[in-house]
């Protein structure tokens, strides 16, 4: 694959998307050089998505472009950084010139969209495997952490959760969607839009944050664990599209919406002095902040509401692409 791998970044990655000022060698060296900004920090992660575990064999090549590229963008998001480059290491099983095509354009349209440059990477032969590290710079001392939230601080989130539950499980199980439901939640899997821009609001404001990969209860234990708190929840302030309130029983819903993942919203605590600020600020952005609980004392387990009432939620488990 050796001299096919130069062939194939020259044609897809070297001279296409953005290009940055703050980069002085990109593709083509062996190593990329950039500048990080005076008085910011460095925010470094990063995924690897790999077939059948992550997501269908049938995903649409554009989209797991796309996609690949914005679960990277959404850890970015929860920290306040402001994306600024990614690496890819791309591994195939063959190279297919008309896939490569649909997949490339897809994470160029979307790192053209946060000014991301692709800088380097790497390609290999093997089971179709994408690996991105992402990079972003914050200014020193105003990241968002998973460990600042506080006793009596309101637990947000930004958007709906559940729509990417519903279309992965809705396939397995052979649920049967309308035409216009089946699409819906399917783009919200195919094509999630990290906060950026709300990450970068919150900085200053939010007490700590995360965004929402695994399940908003599981990702929100990250936070109470680095905090040292707890937390109540309300179940029935939980943010859904009508596309699954509408096709499967509520506390299915609900499952989904708590547990499952890959919504890509940001999860975060905010104070009860900083919550208008807050609110004014993600309008600003188009964001409609919706609270679904409070951070308690103590290291209990999450405590489950509905109407006021304490609530279980349903054993029956996910087991997303296995």
């Amino acid at each position: 694959m050796c001299m096919k791998e130069f062939e194939l970044i020259n044609r897809y990655f070297t001279g296409r998307g953005v290009t940055r000022r703050d980069v002085d060698v990109g593709i083509g060296d062996d190593c990329a050089l950039v500048n990080v900004p005076d008085n910011c920090q460095l925010a470094i992660t990063t995924d690897t998505l790999v077939e059948g575990v992550h997501f269908f064999a049938d995903i649409p090549p554009r989209a797991l472009g796309h996609r690949a590229l914005a679960v990277n963008l959404s850890d970015l998001a929860a920290m306040g950084a402001e994306p600024t480059w990614v690496s890819l290491g791309l591994t195939l099983p063959q190279i297919d010139p008309e896939w490569l095509e649909e997949f490339t354009e897809g994470m160029h349209e979307i790192a053209e969209y946060f000014n991301v440059q692709i800088i380097g990477g790497d390609t290999t032969q093997g089971p179709l495997t994408i690996t991105i590290c992402a990079k972003g710079t914050v200014p020193k001392g105003k990241a968002l952490t998973r460990s600042g939230a506080k006793v009596g601080d309101w637990i947000y989130v930004t958007g709906n959760l559940g729509d990417a539950g519903l279309a992965i499980e809705s396939r397995k199980k052979g649920w049967p969607l309308s035409e216009y439901d089946a699409a819906s939640v399917l783009k919200q899997f195919h094509y999630p839009s990290p906060r950026v821009a709300a990450g970068q609001a919150l900085r200053g404001i939010a007490s700590s944050a995360i965004d929402i990969s695994d399940g908003v209860l599981a990702d929100l234990s990250h936070i109470l664990r680095r905090s040292g708190v707890t937390a109540r929840i309300h179940a029935d302030k939980v943010p859904m599209s009508d596309a699954l309130r509408n096709n499967v029983p509520l506390d299915q819903a609900l499952k989904l919406a708590l547990a499952y993942g890959d919504d890509y919203e940001l999860l975060y605590t905010v104070s009860q002095d900083n919550k208008l600020t807050m609110e004014s600020k993600l309008h600003q952005y188009g964001v409609e902040p919706i609270c679904i609980g409070q951070i308690q004392a103590g290291s209990d387990d999450i405590e489950l509401l509905y109407d006021n009432q304490p609530w279980l939620l349903p054993e029956s488990g996910f087991e997303h692409f296995s």
